[in-house]
C-alpha cells in the first residue's frame, strides 16, 4: 500500500490515450433498444425507500458553492519536472518512498515509463491538472503546493469557461498549501469553517476535477481525524471515505453548510485511484497558511527543538502512566527553545495550553503551526508527576528539524554486554553512557543493537555498567532505555519481568 499525492500528472502526448481507456462508450443501437424497452411497473414505496429519502440532499449546496471551485492546469518547462513526490523519475531524497514508485506506474499514460512497452521519457514540456477554490472576490485561490510545484505556467478555468493565467503568490511544502491569484473581480468566494473541528461520521462533500472531469461532486463522511501520513508531520490530516482521485488535489472538502473544512490532498491506494481512503488538510491549518502567504508570500513555522516519539502501553507503564496518551521526548536540542524552557529527555508531553496531546502528531502539528514568538504552557509528565513548563516558540528552519514519530519496538528481557565509554570516545562523540558490545535475547528483540550507546534509563542518565544495572534493578516489569544511535536518541522499552 502506498500514499500518493493526487495531482493528475501526465505527459501531454499521453492524455488522449489515457482517458480513452478509462471508460467504455455505449453503442447507439444498445441505447435505442434500452429506450424502446418497456418501463417496469411502479410499486409502492418500501421502508428502505423511506430511509433513503432521509439522506442529505446536496443539490442546493453544490449550486451555491460549486461556482467557487476552479480547475487548474499547469505546464512544466522542458526538462524541468516537479521536485515533489509527484515528480516522475525525480531523484530527490524525498522520492525514495512509496510516492515515487506509485507515480512511476501512474504517470505518462499506458506507454509511459515504468509501463510495459514504455520508452524512456524525453525531456519535453509536461502538463498536470488539479483543483482549487476561490477565497476572495478579487481573485485569490487556494490549492495544493504540489499542484503548482515547479510550474512554468498556471492556468485557471472557472465554471463559466473563462480562463486566466494565474500568479503563484506563495507555496508551503510543509503543509502542502499554495495561494495563487488571477486578475479578476466580483468572483464567488467560499470561506473556511470558523469551527475547525470535525467529527467522525459527519457528512462532507468534495468538489474538484478528478481525471480532468471538471466540477465533479462526491460525498461521504469523516472517517478519522488527526491522521499522521508520511512527509506530513505538520498536518493532522482528516480522513474521509469521499471518492477523491487524481485531479481532486487542492479542491475543497465542505461541510453541510458549504464551508471549507479541509483541502483534499492525498489518497491511500494500491491501484493509483480511489480505494475508500482520502485525506484532507484541516481548515485551520490551511487558513493560517493562506493568511501568511497573502500577507508576506511565505510561511513561518514554529519550533521547540525536541525529538518526540509515540507512546504505547509498555512505555506508558515504564513511566508510571495509566494511559498511553502523549508524546515522549527523546532528545532536546542544545540552545533550543525547549532547552531554555527546561525540557528534559524522558519528559512525556501531555498538554499544550490546556489541550490534551494524544500522540506525537499532535505535537508536531500544534507547534509547527504556531506563530514563532508565541508563549505556550506545556504540561509534561516527569518523575511520575505533572510539571508545567513555559516555552517561547522559536522559528523552524531547514537546518534544525527535530526527528519525530520514531516507532518504539517492544518485548524482551534486558540482556546486553556493555562497557563504559573511554574518555576519548566521550570527547569524540560528545556524550556519556555505556556502549553496547553485544545485544542478545530480548534486548535484541526490542531493537537494541551492538554499537548503540545507552545514555539513560527513563529520565535518569547512566555513565557506567554499574549505574545501568542499578537503574534496571529499580525498574518494574518494563524499562525504557534511552539509546543514542548515530547521533539520534530514541527510547526503547524492554520487558524485564
Amino acid at each position: 500500500m502506498q500514499f500518493s499525492k493526487v495531482t493528475y500528472a501526465l505527459i501531454a502526448a499521453g492524455l488522449g490515450a489515457g482517458i480513452a481507456t478509462g471508460y467504455n462508450h455505449l453503442d447507439s443501437n444498445a441505447v435505442g433498444n434500452a429506450i424502446a424497452a418497456p418501463l417496469p411497473a411502479l410499486v409502492a414505496p418500501s421502508a428502505s425507500a423511506t430511509t433513503l429519502a432521509n439522506l442529505p440532499d446536496f443539490t442546493s449546496l453544490v449550486d451555491r458553492v460549486g461556482l467557487s471551485v476552479v480547475n487548474i492546469s499547469v505546464v512544466h518547462a522542458k526538462g524541468k519536472g516537479r521536485s515533489g513526490p509527484d515528480a516522475e523519475g525525480s531523484d530527490d531524497d524525498e522520492n525514495e518512498t512509496p510516492y515515487r514508485e506509485f507515480f512511476k506506474r501512474f504517470g505518462g499514460g499506458p506507454n509511459g515509463p515504468g509501463m510495459p512497452g514504455g520508452r524512456p521519457q524525453q525531456q519535453q514540456p509536461s502538463q498536470g491538472q488539479g483543483s482549487g477554490f476561490i477565497v476572495s472576490n478579487d481573485g485569490y485561490i487556494v490549492t495544493n503546493a504540489h499542484v503548482v510545484d515547479g510550474a512554468s505556467e498556471v492556468t485557471v478555468k472557472l465554471t463559466d469557461r473563462r480562463e486566466f493565467t494565474a500568479k503563484v503568490i506563495g507555496a508551503d511544502k510543509r503543509t502542502d498549501i499554495a495561494l495563487i491569484k488571477i486578475d479578476s473581480t466580483n468572483l464567488p468566494a467560499i470561506e473556511f469553517a470558523s469551527k475547525a473541528a470535525v467529527r467522525r461520521g459527519e457528512w462532507v462533500v468534495a468538489i474538484g476535477s478528478p481525471f480532468g472531469f471538471e466540477n465533479s461532486v462526491s460525498a461521504g463522511v469523516i472517517s478519522g481525524v488527526h491522521r499522521a501520513l508520511p512527509n506530513g508531520a505538520m498536518v493532522p490530516f482528516i480522513q474521509t471515505d469521499v471518492a477523491v482521485n487524481p485531479g481532486n488535489s487542492g479542491g475543497p472538502l465542505l461541510n453541510t453548510s458549504g464551508q471549507v473544512v479541509g483541502v483534499n490532498s492525498q489518497i491511500y491506494s494500491r491501484s493509483g485511484g480511489y480505494m475508500g481512503l482520502s485525506f484532507a488538510i484541516p481548515a485551520d491549518v490551511a487558513a493560517n497558511v493562506t493568511e501568511q502567504l497573502r500577507s508576506t508570500g511565505k510561511v513561518a513555522h514554529g519550533r521547540l527543538g525536541i525529538g518526540v516519539q509515540g507512546m504505547d502501553q509498555t512505555l506508558a507503564q515504564s513511566f508510571g502512566l495509566t494511559d498511553a496518551n502523549g508524546a515522549l521526548v527523546g532528545n532536546v536540542e542544545k540552545d533550543s527553545p525547549a532547552e531554555k524552557a527546561g525540557f528534559k529527555s524522558g519528559d512525556v508531553v501531555r498538554k499544550i495550553d490546556g489541550v490534551a496531546i494524544t500522540n506525537s502528531t499532535d505535537i508536531t502539528s500544534r507547534i509547527g503551526n504556531t506563530m514563532p514568538g508565541t508563549t505556550i504552557k506545556v504540561e509534561v509528565w516527569r518523575d511520575r508527576k505533572p510539571v508545567e513548563l513555559t516555552a517561547k516558540v522559536g522559528t523552524l528552519d531547514d537546518t534544525k528539524v527535530a526527528k519525530a514519530d520514531v516507532e518504539a519496538e517492544t518485548t524482551g528481557k534486558l540482556g546486553v554486554a556493555v562497557r563504559a565509554l573511554t574518555p576519548e570516545e566521550q570527547k569524540s562523540a560528545g556524550k556519556t553512557g555505556v556502549l553496547v558490545e553485544k545485544a542478545g535475547g530480548a534486548a535484541a528483540k526490542a531493537g537494541v543493537q551492538a554499537g548503540d550507546v545507552i545514555v539513560g534509563v527513563g529520565a535518569t542518565r547512566v555513565n557506567s555498567p554499574e549505574e545501568l544495572k542499578t537503574q534496571v534493578d529499580k525498574a518494574g516489569k518494563t524499562v525504557a532505555l534511552l539509546i543514542d544511535r548515530q547521533g539520534r536518541q530514541i527510547f526503547v522499552p524492554v520487558k524485564i519481568g
